[in-house]
């Protein structure tokens, strides 16, 4: 990341007032997660991590343990977590409100090989 670095150049024109030139623009961007915690809530692993299940269990045919899923409520969950839970219940383990799944995502160091 660079720091935001601009040129400027000003040309007199007329009574019209100055007019400025940008000779060189730097643009400078910030990433980050868009997830408030960084933990499963229900299996207490990192999500950036496998699931407890998928760590226990490596040979599992399915990647349910190597994604997230996002709920509309904005929590988040290990895949196959979220999944298990669901079998039983159909809300979200900390807020109550009713699960839908907004979005489902691989974990980004695992699933590439």
């Amino acid at each position: 990341m660079g720091d935001e670095e601009m040129e400027v150049e000003t040309e007199e024109k007329g009574g019209d007032g100055q007019r400025f030139v940008v000779k060189k623009w730097n643009a400078v961007t910030f990433w980050s997660w868009d997830i408030c915690t960084d933990t499963c809530a229900i299996c207490r692993n990192k999500l950036y991590e496998p699931s407890i299940e998928a760590q226990a269990n490596p040979g599992l045919a399915d990647d349910a343990g190597y994604s997230i899923a996002w709920g509309c409520c904005g929590h988040v969950f290990h895949l196959d977590c979220i999944s298990r839970w669901l079998k039983t219940r159909s809300v979200c383990p900390l807020c109550n409100r009713e699960w839908e799944f907004a979005k489902i995502e691989k974990i980004a160091t695992y699933g590439d090989s």
